[in-house]
């Protein structure tokens, strides 16, 4: 007689449509983020038509740093079942991290990434990966940063991030 168990059994492997499918999202989502690479803020107070509709779909006010809030809205444009937060930290739950400190998965398009601030002990600045290829750089795209890749910028870029920078990265596609 086979004992009982009460675990789950495991998950069917994923289907090459299931694949395909997320392929499309992580495109769709890589287009809405491209499409506002070039977004300023209006008087560099963390404001603007565009910045506060960012803060909005992460329940916060104009004013407010936007890093991950621009992530918030980018994912719920896109269609893709994520939190919604503008606080950097909350962006790596367990489940989700893929890649830490130079381990892990390879990095899709669209997933997110995190650096840390020792100064605040933490995540402090979010974005996406728009491209991680074999060499020592990775192409993002992130808001509420500037030319020089501070966490407290001015608008939406396109970045050229070393990858040694990049702390943590999590997949929510």
């Amino acid at each position: 007689m086979t004992p009982q168990t009460n675990a789950l059994p495991p998950s069917p492997p994923e289907t090459s449509s299931g694949q395909a499918l997320k392929g499309e999202l992580r495109e769709k989502v890589a287009t809405v983020y491209s499409s506002q690479v070039g977004i300023r803020e209006r008087t560099n107070q963390n404001d603007g038509k565009e910045v506060e509709m960012y803060l909005a779909s992460a329940g916060l006010k104009k004013g407010n740093p936007w890093c991950a809030a621009f992530v918030t809205w980018t994912y719920k444009q896109s269609g893709v079942k994520a939190i919604r937060s503008g606080y950097s930290p909350a962006w790596f739950p367990k489940e989700k991290v893929i890649w830490q400190t130079g381990k892990g998965q390879s990095p899709n398009r669209a997933d997110v990434f995190g650096l840390w601030f020792a100064n605040k002990g933490r995540v402090a600045h979010v974005g996406f990966i728009d491209k991680w290829d074999e060499g020592n750089y990775a192409i993002t795209v992130e808001g509420n940063t500037n030319e020089g890749g501070s966490r407290e910028g001015d608008g939406v870029y396109r970045k050229r991030r070393l990858k040694k920078q990049i702390y943590i990265i999590s997949r929510w596609i």
